[in-house]
C-alpha cells in the first residue's frame, strides 16, 4: 500500500467518525482491514494531511482533542461557527451551572460539600444537571466519613472547550492577572468574589481563620478514591434525593 492510499484511508476514517479517535483506535481499524501501520506512521500521516490543508488554505484541519484526533474548523473562523451554534442551540448552561462546572474543573476530584462550601448554596440540582449533560462524571468515593462521591470533568467537557487535556485549562494565576490588569465587559463583582473563593490560599489558615484548603490538592484526593466500580443503585441510595433549590 502506498503512502498516498494510507493518507486517504486515515483521512476518511477520521472524517466519518462522530467522536475523536485515538491512535490506538485508528490502528485497530487499519489492522482489522489488513493494513499494517505503526503509531508513528499514523501520526506522521495526520501531520502530512494538516500540511496539505494549510498549503491550500482550507478552513479546517485535524486537531488533537480529548486525547484523540478529530476534524475541526480553524480558530479564525470560530466567530462564524459560534454564531451557527448559538442559533441552533436550544439549551444553555445557567450562570450557576457555569460557576459550579468551573469549580469542579479546577478542584477535581471534589465532593458536593466542598462545592457548596465555595458557592455558599446547595448544588444538588446543578450537579445532577451537569451529569445529565455529560459535562462531569463520578470519579469515585472519598475514604472520609460518609464516603462522599467525588466528581470530575468528562471527556465531553474537553471536547466542548476544545481542549486536549486538563493541563490546557488556563492557570488560576493567569486568570488572576487578567482580572487585575484588564477591564472585562460583563464581569461583575459577584464573578470576582467567586473566583477569589475558588482561589483560596493558605494565608487564611495562617491568620487563624477556619477554612478548607482547596489549593492544588488533586493528587492528595486521588489517594482517597476507592478503585471499586460504582453501581447506579448504590449511588442513588447514598446520595439522597435531588434538591432542585439551588
Amino acid at each position: 500500500m502506498t503512502d498516498n492510499n494510507l493518507k486517504h484511508i486515515i483521512e476518511s476514517i477520521i472524517f466519518a467518525s462522530e467522536e475523536e479517535l485515538t491512535l490506538k483506535q485508528l490502528k485497530d481499524v487499519l489492522d482489522n482491514c489488513g493494513i499494517p501501520a505503526s503509531f508513528k506512521e499514523i501520526e506522521m500521516t495526520i501531520n502530512t494531511l494538516n500540511e496539505e490543508y494549510d498549503s491550500r488554505g482550507s478552513a479546517f484541519n485535524i486537531i488533537r482533542i480529548a486525547g484523540g484526533y478529530q476534524y475541526a474548523t480553524k480558530r479564525e473562523f470560530a466567530e462564524f461557527v459560534g454564531k451557527l451554534k448559538l442559533e441552533t442551540s436550544k439549551k444553555k448552561l445557567s450562570q450557576s451551572a457555569i460557576e459550579t462546572l468551573a469549580i469542579i474543573a479546577y478542584k477535581q476530584p471534589i465532593a458536593r460539600s466542598e462545592i457548596e462550601f465555595i458557592r455558599g448554596v446547595n448544588v444538588d440540582y446543578i450537579v445532577n444537571a451537569l451529569l445529565e449533560r455529560d459535562l462531569i462524571m463520578i470519579k469515585g468515593r472519598a475514604t472520609t466519613p460518609g464516603r462522599p462521591i467525588l466528581y470530575g470533568t468528562s471527556d465531553n467537557f474537553l471536547k466542548i472547550l476544545g481542549l486536549n487535556s486538563l493541563n490546557d485549562l488556563p492557570k488560576l494565576r493567569e486568570i488572576n492577572d487578567i482580572l487585575k490588569n484588564e477591564k472585562i465587559e460583563g464581569l461583575t463583582e459577584a464573578d470576582i468574589e467567586l473566583f477569589n473563593s475558588v482561589n483560596i490560599t493558605d494565608s487564611s489558615q495562617e491568620s487563624g481563620q477556619s477554612s478548607i484548603n482547596f489549593e492544588d490538592n488533586t493528587e492528595d484526593k486521588k489517594t482517597e478514591i476507592q478503585n471499586s466500580d460504582l453501581e447506579t443503585n448504590e449511588i442513588k441510595s447514598n446520595d439522597g434525593e435531588t434538591n432542585q433549590n439551588q
